[in-house]
C-alpha cells in the first residue's frame, strides 16, 4: 500500500512539473510510447560518432530504466531493422539519424539549433524502415542532449539523488510515457556549479577510506559520482577540492578525463590562478616564493604549463593572484601596488591563455572573484578587461556585499556568483548541517541575476553532504530563475522531499521544514555557545522554552515518519531530513540545557544535576545519530558525518557544573522575568498583568535540598488564579499564573501576593501587579500595538497603513526573520525619484513634511510620555552595489527622521553581531509628549531592506535575544 501510495503522488508530481513528458498507465493515446511492457522493450540507440557525455548519458538512463522496471534495454549505436519502438538519443549534428529526421521535417528543432544546452523531445511514427514509433531525445549540444535523457529518468522516478542520498525509486512492471514535443530554452545561468571545499572533515575521510581505498584520497572514482551529480542536477561547472589534505584535483591525470567524458567544465576557486592549486601544487624548495612581484617568472611557468596540459578541455580560468591557499597577497603591499600587481598578472595570465589556446584572450572564458581584500583592491581603481566575468561573493554568510554598479552593467563579460551554503572561517564557521533559509537564498540570487549575475554561479557547498537540498536549490535556480518568487520559495524544499518520499507528509513536512530554517536563520545550530550563556534568556519572554519546544516538536515529528516509512526509504529520509532536524535539535538541548544548568547551580536548584545529566544524554544522543549515519546502508557512507569541525580535536561539549545539595528539602522560588542578579532585587516578582494582553506568567518551586519538598501556594486575593495550589517534587513544579478579571481591581497599581509554604515552616513571597485602568476599554485599543511592562513590541506585516509611491512598493515575504515573515521596503532596483528630500549620508534629518514619501506606520498606544528608545530589527542586507546605500528611516510622530543602516561594514563588530544573528538591531531615541495613540513610520530610503520588527522600549524591556513577541491587541 505504501509503494501504491507513493507511486499515485510521484506520478502526479512528475506530470506537473515535466509537462513534455509524464508517466502514463494507457498505450490508447498517439502520445504514448512504451518504454518496457510485459511483452516488449524499447532498445535505445546513439550515434558512435557523438560525444562521450552521450554515450555515458545513455548507459546511465538504461540503468535508471532497469532500476524501475528490473528490466534492461537494449544499448546500440546503430538503428536496428525491425524494432517496434526505439529511442533516439543524439546532437544535432553528430547523430545521423537524427540530422535525418530534421532534414525531412520529421522532427522540429528550430527552437533549440545552435542553443547553450538545449534538447528537444519528440515522438515520431514510422520514423525509419522496420521502426513503428521512436522517442527522440536531440541536444543543441553534448550537455543539452544528457539533461533531455536525464529529464526522462527523474520522471519515471529516478531522482538526481538516487545514489548521493539513496532516495528510493518505486518499482514499476511496465513503463509507458506520454510525450507532448517539447523545446527547452537555454538556463537562465550560463556556467552553474559547485566547490568542494572544507573536505577535511567529511568527503577526505570518507572518500580514502571506505569509497576509494586504493587511491586513499579523492579521486577519479569519487569524481565521477560527483560529475554524475551535477550533470543530472542540469549543472555544468565544477571547482574541486583544494585544501592541502587532499593532492591536487590535477594530480590524477584521469580526473580531467572523467570530469571532460561527464562533459562538466572544470574551473577553480577565486585564489588558484589558471587552475592551479598553490596549496598542494607549489613546492617552495624548487619552485621559490609565491610572490608575483620577486617570482613573476617563476609563477608564470607553471602556470603556462597548466594550460598547456588542460586547455583542450572545456575550462573556465580564473584569473587570481592571492597568497597561498586562501591568504592575503605576498609582500605586504598597499592598496595601489596590489591593483598594480593584479593588472601585471592578469595581463600576464590572459597571454598565456591566448598563445595556449591559440585564439584571442576575448574569447575564451575567464572569471575573476574579488573576494575578501580583494574587493577593497578592485575597488581602489583596478583595470579589469570588460571580457572577464566579475563574480561576486556574498559575505560568506549569505548576504550579497556587492553587485555590479550602473557602470560595470554594460561589460560584455557581465558578472557572477560566489555563494556559501557552508563555510569555515571567522568569526564562526558552519561546516556541519545546511540550514540556509531558502527564501534568504533567493532573495539574494535573483537580485544578483537581475545586475547582470547570468553567466557564472558556484556554490560552496563543503563535503557535498549534508547540503543536497541546497545544492538541488541552487541549481534549480541558476536554470530557470523565473520558476521561482516570493510565493514559491518557500515550497520548493518541501516539494523536493515529496518527490522522493511522496505526498502523505506533506504537511508535516511543511511543518518541519519551515519551523527548522526559522530557528536556524534566529540562530545556526553551529553557532549556539557550548562553553558560555548565549544571548537566548531562559528567564525573559520565555524565549528559551519557546525555542526548544519548537525544537522538540518537529524532531519528534521527523521520529515518527522515520518509523512509519517504508525500510527502501529510510536512508534517504534519515539523511535528507532526520539527521538534520535531529541533530539540530539536540545541539539546542545541549546547549541551552547547559545554560539552564549554569543557571540552576547558581541558584542552588536540585535541577542543576539533573540537567546536567540530560545535557550529558544529548551530547551522547548527538554521537550516536551521527554513528548511525555512518552505519547506514551497512557503512557507505562511514567518515561522511562528524561532528568534529574546523580544527577541533574532538567534538565540543556544553559546559556545565555541578552543586552539593542541602541534606533536607530546602525551598527556592524562581519567577518569569527574574534576571536573577545579586545585589539588585531581593524580593520576587513577576511580571506585572495587563488587561489590554491578558497572559499567564510563571513561578518556579525548586527543592534546594535532598528529598521531597512539600510545598503548597496561597493567593492573598481571590483573582490571583494558580493552577497548582499544593505540590511535592524532588526537583521542582511550576506554577502557572493568571487573573480573574471579573474580580481583578480597577486601578493602574492593583496588587496581591501569593505565599508559598513548606512543610519545613519555610514561606517565600511572590508580589504580584496587575495593570487594569477604566479606560481605555480593551474593545476601543483593538487592533493596536499596546504598552506593556514598559515596551511595546511590533511585528513588521502587522502595519496599519501604507503609502507607495512610484515604484516602491512594500511587500511581505516569508521564510524569513524571526517571525517568519519580513517587509521589504521596496525592489532594490526601484528608481527612487524622492531621495533628494532625504540626506543618505547622515544618521539624522530634519522632519518629513508632506506625503511624498513611501512610508509604513504602525500605530501604538502608551500609558506615559518622555523618551523612548525605538529599535528596529533588519535583516543585515549590502547596499546594492558602490553607487547606493542601506539606509532607511524612523520616525515617531513628528519626530525628526533618523537614518540608519541595515548594512555594516564587512568585519566590523557590528556585521559579526548581526550576521551571526541574522538582524542589525538598530537603536534610535524619540519624545513622546503624552500618553495616548502614537505612529511608528518607517520610510523607504535604500530599497530593498528588509524589516523584521519593532520594539518601541519605556524602560521596561529586559534582554533578550529576539526581544518579546508582539503587543497586538486581536
Amino acid at each position: 500500500m505504501k509503494k501504491a501510495t507513493l507511486f499515485l503522488l510521484l506520478f502526479c508530481f512528475v506530470t506537473t512539473s515535466y509537462s513534455q513528458v509524464s508517466l502514463s498507465n494507457s498505450l490508447q493515446d498517439k502520445n504514448q510510447f512504451p518504454i518496457v511492457t510485459s511483452a516488449s522493450k524499447a532498445v535505445l540507440c546513439y550515434d558512435d560518432a557523438d560525444e562521450e557525455v552521450v554515450k555515458r548519458t545513455a548507459k546511465l538512463l538504461v540503468e535508471d530504466i532497469s532500476r524501475v522496471t528490473d528490466k534492461k534495454l537494449q544499448l546500440v549505436s546503430n538503428l536496428p531493422s525491425r524494432q517496434g519502438y526505439i529511442v533516439l538519443v543524439g546532437t544535432l549534428g553528430k547523430n545521423k539519424a537524427i540530422d535525418q529526421l530534421v532534414a525531412t521535417k520529421r522532427i522540429d528543432v528550430s527552437k533549440v539549433l545552435g542553443g547553450w544546452e538545449q534538447y528537444a523531445i519528440d515522438l515520431v511514427d514510422n520514423p525509419f524502415p522496420g521502426i513503428k514509433k521512436a522517442l527522440i531525445v536531440a541536444g543543441s549540444d553534448r550537455r543539452g542532449t544528457a539533461y533531455g535523457m536525464f529529464s526522462i529518468s527523474e520522471v519515471i522516478g529516478v531522482s538526481p539523488w538516487y545514489w548521493w542520498a539513496d532516495a528510493p525509486v518505486v518499482k514499476r512492471k511496465s513503463l509507458c510515457l506520454n510525450v507532448n514535443a517539447f523545446s527547452s530554452k537555454a538556463p537562465s545561468v550560463k556556467y552553474r556549479g559547485i566547490f568542494i571545499n572544507d573536505e577535511d572533515w567529511g568527503l577526505k575521510p570518507w572518500a580514502s577510506k571506505t569509497f576509494e581505498p586504493k587511491v586513499g584520497d579523492i579521486g577519479p572514482k569519487t569524481y565521477a559520482k560527483i560529475c554524475e551529480l551535477l550533470l543530472r542536477l542540469k549543472a555544468n561547472y565544477l571547482c574541486p577540492a583544494m585544501h592541502s589534505c587532499t593532492k591536487a584535483f590535477n594530480h590524477y591525470p584521469d580526473n580531467k578525463l572523467v570530469a571532460d567524458s561527464f562533459a562538466i567544465v572544470m574551473g577553480s576557486v577565486h585564489c588558484e590562478p589558471l587552475l592551479f592549486n598553490n596549496a598542494s601544487e607549489w613546492d617552495l624548495k624548487t619552485m621559490g616564493e609565491w610572490n608575483y612581484v620577486t617570482n613573476r617568472d617563476g609563477i608564470n611557468d607553471v602556470l603556462r604549463k597548466r594550460v598547456h596540459e588542460n586547455g583542450k578541455y572545456e575550462n573556465v580560468y580564473t584569473l587570481a593572484m592571492r597568497g597561498i591557499h586562501d591568504a592575503v597577497m605576498a609582500g605586504n603591499l598597499t592598496l595601489e601596488e596590489q591593483a598594480r600587481v593584479l593588472e601585471r598578472a592578469f595581463d600576464d595570465q590572459r597571454e598565456i591563455l591566448s598563445s595556449e589556446l591559440h585564439k584571442p584572450a576575448n574569447q575564451i572564458p575567464q572569471a575573476f572573484t574579488p573576494y575578501k581584500e580583494v574587493l577593497e583592491t578592485y575597488d581602489h581603481g583596478m583595470n579589469l578587461p570588460e571580457d572577464v566575468t566579475i563574480v561576486w561573493s556574498e559575505d560568506d554568510f549569505g548576504y550579497m556585499k556587492r553587485l555590479s554598479n550602473s557602470k560595470e552593467r554594460q561589460r560584455s563579460g557581465r558578472s557572477g556568483v560566489y555563494y556559501h551554503v557552508s563555510y569555515w572561517g571567522p568569526p564562526k564557521h558552519y561546516l556541519w548541517i545546511a540550514s540556509t533559509p531558502p527564501a534568504l537564498m533567493y532573495e539574494e540570487l535573483e537580485k544578483a541575476y537581475r545586475s547582470t549575475a547570468d553567466r557564472l554561479w558556484v556554490v560552496n557547498v563543503g563535503d557535498i553532504k549534508p547540503a543536497e537540498y541546497h545544492i538541488t536549490l541552487f541549481m534549480d535556480m541558476a536554470y530557470d530563475i523565473e520558476r521561482f518568487n516570493y510565493d514559491n520559495i518557500n515550497v520548493h524544499c518541501v516539494d523536493f522531499l515529496c518527490r522522493i518520499f511522496g505526498e502523505k507528509y506533506r504537511a508535516d513536512f511543511t511543518d518541519i521544514q519551515q519551523t527548522y530554517f526559522k530557528l536556524a536563520f534566529a540562530r545556526k545550530p553551529e553557532y549556539m555557545e557550548r562553553s558560555t550563556d548565549t544571548e537566548f534568556s531562559i528567564q525573559n519572554y520565555k524565549e528559551v522554552d519557546r525555542r526548544l519546544a519548537a525544537y522538540e516538536r518537529i524532531a519528534a515529528k521527523a521520529e515518527k515518519i522515520l518509523k512509519e516509512l517504508d525500510k527502501k526509504a529510510v536512508p534517504a529520509f534519515f539523511q535528507l531530513m532526520y539527521y538534520n532536524v535531529k541533530g539540530a535539535a539536540l545541539v539546542n538541548q545541549m546547549t541551552l540545557g547547559g545554560q539552564k544548568n549554569r543557571f540552576y547551580a547558581a541558584q542552588q536548584r536540585a535541577t542543576a544535576n539533573l540537567m546536567r545529566d540530560k545535557v550529558k544524554v544529548y551530547g551522547d544522543s548527538l554521537e550516536l545519530i551521527t554513528k548511525q549515519y555512518n552505519s547506514l546502508l551497512d557503512g557507505k557512507w562511514k567518515g561522511m558525518m562528524s561532528l568534529i569541525h574546523g580544527g577541533a580535536r574532538s567534538f565540543g561539549r556544553a559546559k556545565v557544573d555541578s552543586i552539593s545539595l542541602a541534606s533536607v528539602p530546602v525551598l527556592g522560588v524562581s519567577c518569569e522575568g527574574e534576571d536573577y542578579k545579586k545585589g539588585v532585587l531581593n524580593i520576587h516578582t513577576i511580571p506585572c498583568f495587563n488587561k489590554y494582553l491578558p497572559d499567564t506568567h510563571y513561578i518556579d518551586v525548586f527543592n534546594k535540598g535532598t528529598g521531597i519538598l512539600k510545598w503548597k501556594a496561597i493567593s492573598s486575593v481571590p483573582w490571583i488564579l494558580v493552577d497548582k495550589k499544593a505540590g511535592k517534587t524532588r526537583y521542582e513544579d511550576r506554577i502557572t499564573v493568571s487573573v480573574d478579571w471579573q474580580k481583578a481591581p480597577v486601578g493602574e497599581s492593583g496588587s496581591g501576593s501569593i505565599d508559598i509554604y513548606t512543610n519545613n515552616n519555610e514561606k517565600k513571597t511572590v508580589f504580584v501587579s496587575v495593570f487594569n485602568p477604566a479606560g481605555p476599554s480593551v474593545e476601543d485599543l483593538k487592533g493596536l500595538y499596546v504598552e506593556s511592562n514598559g515596551y511595546v513590541s511590533i511585528d513588521a506585516t502587522g502595519f496599519h497603513r501604507k503609502q507607495e509611491i512610484g515604484e516602491i512598493k512594500f511587500d511581505v515575504v516569508s521564510g524569513l526573520g524571526f517571525d517568519n515573515e519580513v517587509v521589504r521596503l521596496g525592489d532594490p532596483f526601484a528608481k527612487t525619484p524622492y531621495l533628494d528630500g532625504l540626506l543618505l549620508t547622515s544618521n539624522y534629518v530634519a522632519p518629513v513634511r508632506g506625503n511624498k514619501f513611501p512610508v509604513l506606520e504602525y500605530d501604538f498606544y502608551s500609558f506615559q510620555s518622555g523618551p523612548v528608545d525605538v529599535y528596529t530589527y533588519m535583516l543585515p542586507i549590502f547596499p546594492l552595489d558602490n553607487e547606493h546605500g542601506s539606509r532607511y528611516g524612523v520616525m515617531v510622530d513628528n519626530s525628526p527622521v533618523y537614518l540608519p543602516e541595515a548594512g555594516a561594514p564587512y568585519y566590523s563588530t557590528l556585521w559579526i553581531q548581526s550576521v551571526l544573528r541574522n538582524c542589525r538591531i538598530n537603536k534610535t531615541t524619540h519624545f513622546i509628549d503624552k500618553p495616548g495613540k502614537h505612529t511608528v513610520k518607517i520610510y523607504c530610503a535604500h530599497p530593498g531592506m528588509m524589516l523584521q520588527k519593532i520594539v518601541v522600549d519605556f524602560g521596561g524591556l529586559k534582554k533578550s535575544y529576539m526581544g518579546p513577541e508582539s503587543t497586538k491587541i486581536n
